[in-house]
């Protein structure tokens, strides 16, 4: 029997987080749908994560190096098996399974998920890129233009992943329906469950020849372009969706493109918020002959702030409505130097006016 740590790459005292990262990773990777991609891995990939992230089935598995789909510890056979004469007269309509959330989400957990492999909301892989841009532009907005490498629709096929001239015929293992049966055995008993074609992918029909670009991928290595517009006030770190600006794939929607944008550190504002905090040195005597005190706010504009009487040094001097987009304020932060030394006359007047100091 196949080892499922083995298959996702595990140690067998793995965390519930560190076996949903492991799947997610080579799902992604080994997804049928994508270029590369291997059908019968996958499969694997998603028998091994079916177990382990089950905990009951988990315990099993690490005790007997299998799952009992059947009842009492019995592989197959009757699913009520060991349970003879115990009263099953449940009605399921309105019944509370309380975390199970309902007789759906235990067809769920038995059946592994709702939606098959190959059910109809396939699309391209997203992508995420990153943007620097000043503080000056994140404050004002910018429209950033840009161009990347990515999987795009392959020109001679048109993203249909097979030769159009040639066209397609009706799928032999579902008749054309696009639709399969399966019966599934659980503790509840047999079920009927129907899914997307794994041959034809849900679609009743099979291509009779692949492109002989793509490879049946539709999709290609190519250049994109796309373009953000950035508003006023972006956050940093703040995530911008570009829809079907991803990779492409064959007949199905591009996935989406996420942009990052970083705010670049300024060399004289400090962000916080809308507002903005800046350190600005001033003179002893400029604070005692009471001189307005010159800055040039962020948009560049100079400004002359006053120091009102009494005020405390150690707190920061307020500008309202200068912060980011005008939307919040301007603190200055005042580094007072102090002289070296002071003359007689000036000793002796502070010294006359001590009181009011």
């Amino acid at each position: 029997m196949d080892d499922y740590y083995k298959i996702l790459g595990l140690n067998r005292d793995a965390s519930e987080e560190e076996i949903k990262t492991a799947y997610r990773k080579l799902a992604h990777k080994y997804h049928p749908d994508k270029a590369g991609g291997d059908e019968q891995r996958f499969k694997k990939i998603n028998e091994a994560y079916q177990v382990l992230s089950n905990k009951e089935k988990r315990q099993q598995y690490d005790r007997f190096g299998r799952v009992f789909e059947g009842g009492a510890g019995q592989a197959g056979g009757n699913p009520f098996q060991g349970f003879n004469g115990f009263n099953w007269n449940v009605d399921f309509n309105g019944a509370d399974f309380g975390d199970l959330g309902g007789i759906g989400d235990i067809f769920e957990t038995f059946f592994g998920g709702r939606q098959n492999a190959y059910s109809g909301r396939r699309k391209g892989a997203d992508l995420e890129m990153v943007q620097e841009i000043s503080l000056e532009e994140a404050a004002s907005g910018k429209k950033v233009e840009f161009t990347y490498g990515t999987l795009v629709e392959c020109e001679k096929c048109k993203g249909k992943g097979y030769d159009p001239a040639k066209g397609v015929s009706k799928c032999g293992a579902c008749g054309g329906s696009g639709r399969v049966k399966n019966i599934k055995n659980t503790i509840l008993g047999s079920f009927y469950q129907e899914s997307a074609c794994p041959e034809c992918r849900g679609k009743g029909e099979i291509p009779k020849e692949r492109c002989s670009v793509c490879k049946g991928a539709g999709a290609v290595r190519g250049q994109r372009k796309a373009s953000v517009d950035i508003k006023p006030g972006v956050e940093n770190g703040q995530i911008i969706k570009v829809s079907a600006m991803g990779e492409a794939l064959a007949d199905a929607q591009a996935g989406d493109l996420y942009v990052r944008i970083i705010v670049k550190p300024h060399p004289v504002f400090e962000r916080r918020g809308n507002d903005l905090v800046m350190k600005k040195t001033v003179g002893f005597k400029d604070i005692l002959l009471g001189r307005k005190v010159e800055i040039t706010t962020l948009s560049g504009k100079k400004i002359e702030v006053a120091v009102p009487a009494g005020f405390n040094l150690r707190e920061d001097l307020r500008v309202p409505g200068e912060g980011m987009n005008r939307q919040g304020d301007l603190y200055i932060r005042l580094d007072v130097k102090t002289p070296k030394k002071i003359g007689p006359q000036l000793k002796k007047l502070l010294e006359e006016s001590d009181g009011e100091w």
